[in-house]
């Protein structure tokens, strides 16, 4: 090791960095909406339907941006994992409330602005892309078994309508976190900006909880019509 090496700091790692980043978000996201309604066990069906309704649009942003940079240094390791999230997500709604459901379920506002947010971070070299994967994917991982046990007992769902959790193809999901994590640092080593990267992990969590508020109001808004109709 040379002085210069040895005098040269450390990058922390694009994790770690963007966990510190969005611990208070994190939080707050657990806090909010419809999720802390999931989380409580008081989510109504309407509601969560909405939610993947929702998160649909999100993931299949981020799936196609992925997709489109299989060959571009750091993502082509992400884009390897075809997780095919949206076609999970479509396949509960389907089960959860018909064929349709792209007709009869409202694309919100919020859950535009998500889709749309993702879509402009596959634009250019699409190091953003790595912000949303973390928020998505390292989430599902980290969380969504626990999400799952919530929903089958407090909804009763059947394991068919809730596939979006069972990452297919993948049999250990402790294994495929740590593989995927390791992914991530990966994609972010080379990073020419890893500051704006972080920042964006902030600003899908604060995507994340508007679409979550978004969602709760709007449950209770056509609750509100029916009851005065």
């Amino acid at each position: 090791m040379t002085a210069a090496t040895a005098s040269r700091p450390e990058r922390t790692g694009i994790v770690a960095a963007l966990y510190v980043r969005t611990r208070a978000l994190h939080l707050e996201a657990e806090q909010s909406g419809i999720i802390a309604d999931i989380l409580r066990g008081e989510a109504s069906p309407a509601g969560y339907v909405l939610l993947l309704r929702n998160l649909h649009a999100a993931y299949d942003a981020m799936e196609q941006g992925l997709a489109r940079h299989y060959q571009t240094p750091g993502l082509a390791r992400l884009s390897a994992y075809r997780f095919d999230r949206a076609g999970a997500i479509g396949a509960d709604l389907a089960a959860l409330c018909g064929d349709n459901w792209r007709s009869t379920i409202p694309l919100l506002p919020a859950g535009e602005a998500y889709a749309d947010a993702i879509t402009r971070a596959a634009e250019g070299d699409g190091s953003w892309l790595i912000a949303h994967a973390y928020t998505r994917y390292l989430g599902d991982l980290s969380g969504g078994q626990i999400v799952q046990k919530l929903l089958a007992k407090s909804m009763q769902l059947r394991p068919d309508q809730l596939s979006m959790y069972a990452f297919a193809g993948f049999p250990d999901p402790v294994v495929l976190k740590s593989e995927y994590r390791h992914a991530l640092e990966e994609a972010g080593a080379d990073l020419i900006d890893p500051a704006s990267v972080v920042e964006q992990g902030a600003t899908a969590f604060t995507l994340n909880i508007a679409l979550s508020v978004a969602v709760k109001n709007s449950v209770a808004e056509q609750a509100r019509v029916g009851r005065t109709s």
